[in-house]
């Protein structure tokens, strides 16, 4: 790139990083017969397959390495693609939207007939863990999700310490916030109904509560009378983790982070609640 193009192009990155935005990078790494971007270009593409900065040729390669860059934000994992014009594709017996071995296949209708390879990787932001609480569970999961790559927020009303990245006097949450959010109610008696509406509210990855399906289906029946949609309380994982048998704070916390782990791996699918 030149060096104009290159400044640009890392201003671009270091912007979407800062901002906490998801979004892929673009290489072309193989190119065959004429082809209007050579091995090395670059692009940044958005979560919605918009091109933000750089180059990786025209309409006719915009739009598929555009699709694979949404496509790889959205699974969270690369993508391969090589774009190819119609009859090379035939000869090879695949069509556009076939994936082999890992290569997924497009077509490319330039009238230069020739064909590209791009790889396209994510760039995610720290994944986030809100917990609701200020008792033994919510201190155990905090503690524990140090050693998780998240970024942790700890929320209670009147609460000035604890081990996270975050300390939060109350339980509001930005609603809609890009990148993964999980978000667990550990209030244990202290401010449940609060905390399960922020929760939900949020519109997080992932809701849990920690508490037992008695109290929760008491609580639920509170919120709906109060509004609150019943596809809304679905979401909610109650009791919140995996069913190891936990009983201690420390045990409890394991089983969460366990689930969130099992949800994080999924690629965006939902995770069965019990």
């Amino acid at each position: 790139m030149p060096a104009r193009f290159d400044s640009r192009f890392e201003a671009t990155l270091s912007t979407l990083r800062a901002q906490g935005v998801p979004f892929a990078i673009a290489t072309v790494v193989r190119t065959v017969d004429a082809t209007s971007a050579k091995p090395g270009a670059k692009a940044v593409v958005l979560p919605d397959g918009t091109i933000a900065e750089g180059w990786i040729g025209g309409g006719c390669a915009r739009s598929a390495v555009g699709k694979a860059g949404a496509a790889a934000i959205r699974e969270g994992r690369p993508q391969f693609i090589s774009l190819r014009p119609e009859e090379l594709l035939a000869a090879e017996g695949v069509a556009a939207g076939d994936e082999r071995h890992g290569v997924r296949f497009a077509r490319n209708g330039c009238p230069s007939k020739g064909s590209m390879d791009v790889f396209v990787e994510p760039v995610l932001p720290q994944p986030r863990l809100v917990v609701f609480g200020a008792g033994p569970v919510a201190m155990a999961l905090c503690d524990l999700a140090g050693r998780f790559d998240l970024h942790r927020t700890l929320a209670a009303p009147g609460l000035t310490d604890g081990a996270a990245e975050h300390v939060q006097d109350g339980f509001a949450l930005e609603a809609g916030a890009l990148g993964q959010r999980y978000v667990v109610v550990a209030t244990q008696g202290k401010g449940d109904e609060a905390g399960l509406r922020a929760a939900l509210a949020s519109g997080a990855d992932y809701v849990a509560f920690v508490g037992s399906r008695r109290k929760f289906a008491t609580l639920a029946e509170r919120l709906v009378a109060s509004g609150v949609p019943l596809e809304d309380i679905a979401r909610v994982k109650a009791p919140a983790g995996l069913d190891i048998h936990a009983i201690t704070p420390e045990e409890i916390a394991l089983s969460i982070l366990a689930e969130i782990t099992l949800c994080r791996r999924a690629g965006g699918r939902e995770v069965g609640h019990d």
